[in-house]
This record gives structure tokens, sequence and C-alpha cells, in this order.
């Protein structure tokens, strides 16, 4: 899983099949210290519950579209959970 904060929202009138339902939001994704890391996607809500400013967790590729019922359905990234708390340290050297 990787770190993503959501930025908007998107809506689009005409989807694949299987697709009917899914909302669709857009992610920035972020590193571990919530730096943005690259450009923003759109992602389905296999959680059903995130919107703008949630920090989430995301799958891609492959495993994004088996996240769904039906299974396999044409997409690239899936938000899987929203984080409620988050702490990071650097793991320093041995001493």
């Amino acid at each position: 899983m990787k770190l993503g904060r959501v930025i908007g929202t998107m809506v689009a009138s005409v989807k694949a099949k299987g697709m009917d339902g899914l909302k669709l939001l857009v992610v920035r994704p972020l590193t571990s210290e919530l730096a943005s890391d690259g450009v923003p996607f759109v992602a389905t809500d296999a959680s059903a519950q995130a919107g703008p400013g949630d920090l989430v967790t995301y799958e891609a590729s492959r495993e994004a579209a088996l996240l769904h019922d039906p299974w396999f359905i044409p997409v690239d990234h899936a938000i899987v959970g929203i984080v409620d708390q988050h702490a990071y340290q650097e793991q320093g050297g041995a001493s």
C-alpha cells in the first residue's frame, strides 16, 4: 500500500461495465514524510468513505482492479483505507 491525499472528486457519466456506482477521487501520491511524490491520479474508492482532504492508503495496478466486485474492472488505482494517524521515524544506523 502507498500513501496519498484526496485532493478532489471526479464525475464520469459514462463508465466501463461494472463501474456503475463507484466513487472516483483525485489523489496526490505522498512519501512516508507526507511530501508530494508525483502527479495526481484518479482512483476508485474501495473504502466508499474517503473524501477531499483525507489521508488515504491505496493500491495500484492489478491489485487495484481486484478490490472491486465485479472482480477485475479496468482501474489503475483504488483507495483501500483512510489513515486516522500517521507517525514516521527514519531508522538509524547500527551504533
